[in-house]
């Protein structure tokens, strides 16, 4: 049979990996920005676009869909070019890819910086982003698919599966969770509202580690690993179980961030129990992965690829075996709202994902200028500066949990809480600013591998069209050997798109239609009612200034939370908040029964300057809510949106909102006048005051007394 001539496309693959370099760094520089701002509160400059509130969704959007996002699509140009033995489907569509990927992303982080969020997390993109990303989206599956059709090789490698089952499940994950009501070009509110927002939220956030984080890096490493090793995949078997087993297992365990919540119980124990059985697969892969390896390790000790890989790997195993174990409810019940949370985390993000792309850029940026690396002395330095931070970053991060932890839950012996809260931020400010030492030696390691990129680059020789040849696949494609099932969907693309949809779409179906469709799962409570229209734009202000990035509105039933917050929170509560509210992390105190708690001046002066009602704490000023003007154009809009979301405001209350919003902007201007604190009622201040003031009050009455010996107004930080 007659070979045909062809080129691979590395174009595309370049521009990728630069990417992925340049916005890495920038992700990273936003992360260091704000891990330093925890121990050097002044860094966030009284200004708003360099808070943390705002910041900390820029740098997770940028590290996740920016540089892994990039790095991802680098490595599948590559290698499934390669794979396939044919050139890409088609370079328009490779360019459109690109190019709207990387628009997405610097639109997103523009936008974020200036306040436009939908609030949740890892998606806090507006809704023309949302469609932005599906259309790119389709893009990058168009174009992988119809590689995948017009391959020169019958067997689709391991690789390929993973490609396909990311392609699919992402698709999926964003659709659902992405569904919300507009009410102007840059502001929505989520389709779904307390328990079911959460639910939906934590089914896509769990998930997008799963399938942006993981199985498309399982994918790269089942390529990347044996050709810089020169060995084949250990196990083949094993790739079979780990692909399939992983894809089904792991879209069921989101609801294990979730636990003690107002979550219904069968939900919460659902997660529980299959990210138990995610440690199988996931070690699986991860143990093929390190045994591809042996015979290898002679060359570990020299070649810094292979070194980046070995820890990547084990940052793998080591991620997959705590994410169960945090998934326990005894474990969980220390680990979460912690700093524990972030730790786990960074091991996977900054081992798991930063690693195992940086071995691929130092293999891969060679072979597409046809030339050695500059340096393997720096890229073995990188390495060792790259360890080096991941460690500085999370052991202190685990110390700081379980003095969290500890502290919170710390009685005297007369029954009273032994600790403020404050006393628990301070305690740990001394791990912040380790963790930003950590993080410093990593970005080094990073800035010392673009240099030697650049140098590799600039002695090279770019093949933009690499010459190849195969033969072409034939009409009917023979079988040799003892067949198996897994030989017959390995050679039909199409089919294992749709069966890869099948199994990851079965634990979203058993998971939401309980939640959406038994309206007894989520009880009602008669007296919660919607927010007024003041109450409703400070809470966009919340949203805006990122408050529930250190601030959860949700207190579990454990005695330490009663004690601190009040009565544990019911999920009749949230069913007018779009989205929910309940958090992922406490560097301030829960919020979930502040309403009432203080006078409004309290939170007048603690907006102006924390320090001034809680010294010590390491909160941002906001002094520009003392100045912008509330948006009272804007109320129709976001009532009518509210509305159409089940709210239950009367018909045509578009035309009094504003009138209702001035008259409750009066009382809390006159409230503060009282305390010799003067402002204009339509200032954004008062609106979060009224917000704030609110919150948890539906249900709890009369403020509840502390069990703390002496007054906790130090503690809202």
């Amino acid at each position: 049979m007659s070979l045909e001539k062809f080129s691979y496309d590395n174009r595309t693959v370049k521009w990728f990996a630069y990417a992925t370099v340049g916005w890495g760094l920038a992700g990273m520089l936003a992360g260091l920005w704000i891990a330093l701002s925890l121990a050097i509160p002044q860094l966030n400059l009284d200004y708003a676009p360099t808070t943390f509130g705002r910041l900390r969704p820029v740098h997770t959007n940028a590290v996740i869909f920016a540089f892994v996002g990039n790095g991802i699509f680098m490595g599948v140009y590559y290698s499934l070019q390669r794979l396939c033995k044919t050139r890409m489907y088609s370079d328009l569509l490779s360019k459109l890819h690109f190019w709207g990927w990387q628009a997405i992303i610097a639109g997103g982080a523009l936008t974020l910086l200036m306040g436009y969020t939908t609030g949740k997390e890892y998606a806090e993109l507006e809704w023309p982003f949302d469609i932005a990303i599906t259309v790119v989206w389709v893009i990058f599956g168009a174009n992988m698919l119809g590689t995948i059709l017009r391959r020169r090789e019958a067997h689709l490698y391991v690789a390929i599966w993973f490609y396909i089952g990311t392609w699919v499940a992402v698709a999926m994950l964003h659709i659902v969770n992405s569904f919300e009501m507009p009410v102007s070009l840059f502001k929505s509110y989520s389709w779904y509202a307390g328990v079911q927002d959460a639910l939906v939220q934590w089914w896509y956030g769990h998930n997008a580690v799963a399938f942006f984080l993981t199985t498309p890096y399982l994918g790269l490493m089942y390529y990347f690993i044996p050709k810089a090793a020169n060995r084949p995949v250990y196990s083949y078997r094993w790739s079979i179980i780990h692909f399939w087993a992983l894809i089904f297992i792991y879209i069921w365990a989101g609801p294990h961030h979730l636990l003690y919540t107002s979550l219904p119980e069968w939900a919460q124990s659902l997660g529980t129990v299959f990210s138990i059985m995610l440690i199988a697969p996931s070690w699986g892969g991860m143990l093929n992965g390190l045994l591809t390896l042996r015979g290898a390790w002679d060359r570990v000790r020299e070649d810094a690829i292979l070194k980046f890989f070995v820890v990547a790997l084990t940052c793998y195993g080591m991620a997959t075996f705590e994410g169960p174990m945090l998934s326990l409810k005894n474990v969980n019940a220390v680990s979460h709202f912690t700093d524990w949370t972030i730790a786990h985390v960074h091991v996977g993000a900054l081992g798991w994902n930063g690693f195992l792309t940086f071995g691929i850029l130092y293999w891969l940026m060679p072979r597409l200028f046809s030339t050695q690396l500059y340096s393997r002395k720096w890229a073995n330095t990188h390495f060792w500066l790259g360890t080096l931070g991941i460690i500085f970053y999370v052991i202190p991060m685990y110390w700081a949990a379980f003095t969290q932890s500890m502290m919170w839950k710390a009685f005297t012996g007369e029954g009273q809480l032994k600790y403020q809260f404050l006393e628990t931020v301070t305690t740990i400010v001394p791990m912040y600013a380790l963790r930003g030492l950590g993080g410093t030696l990593y970005l080094c390691g990073m800035v010392l591998m673009i240099v030697n990129l650049a140098k590799t680059v600039r002695r090279g020789t770019f093949v933009a069209n690499e010459p190849a040849e195969a033969a072409p696949l034939p009409k009917v494609i023979p079988v040799y050997g003892k067949t198996h099932w897994h030989n017959w969907i390995e050679r039909r693309p199409v089919q294992m798109t749709v069966f890869s949809l099948i199994v990851v779409g079965i634990g979203g179906i058993f998971e939401m239609v309980p939640t959406f469709l038994v309206r007894s799962n989520i009880p009602t409570i008669s007296s919660v009612k919607p927010y007024t229209p003041l109450e409703l734009h400070g809470r966009d202000v919340y949203i805006r200034e990122g408050c529930y990035t250190c601030h959860s509105q949700m207190v579990r039933p454990f005695r330490d939370e009663v004690a601190r917050y009040g009565e544990y929170s019911k999920a009749g509560e949230f069913v007018y908040d779009h989205p929910f509210q309940w958090g992922s992390k406490r560097t301030g105190p829960d919020l979930a029964r502040i309403g009432g708690k203080y006078p409004d001046s309290w939170h007048y002066n603690h907006m102006l300057d924390p320090t001034s009602m809680s010294p010590g704490s390491i909160m941002p000023a906001y002094p520009w809510l003392l100045d912008d003007r509330i948006d009272k154009a804007k109320t129709p809009a976001m009532i009518h949106a509210m509305r159409k979301l089940g709210v239950p405001y009367p018909h045509n209350y578009e035309l009094q909102a504003n009138a209702d919003l001035e008259k409750q902007a009066r009382e809390i201007t006159a409230s503060l006048k009282n305390d010799k604190l003067e402002t204009l009622p339509d200032r954004e201040i008062v609106a979060l005051i009224a917000y704030l003031q609110r919150i948890g009050k539906d249900i709890k009455g009369e403020p509840k007394k502390s069990l703390m010996a002496k007054e906790e107004q130090d503690e809202i930080h």
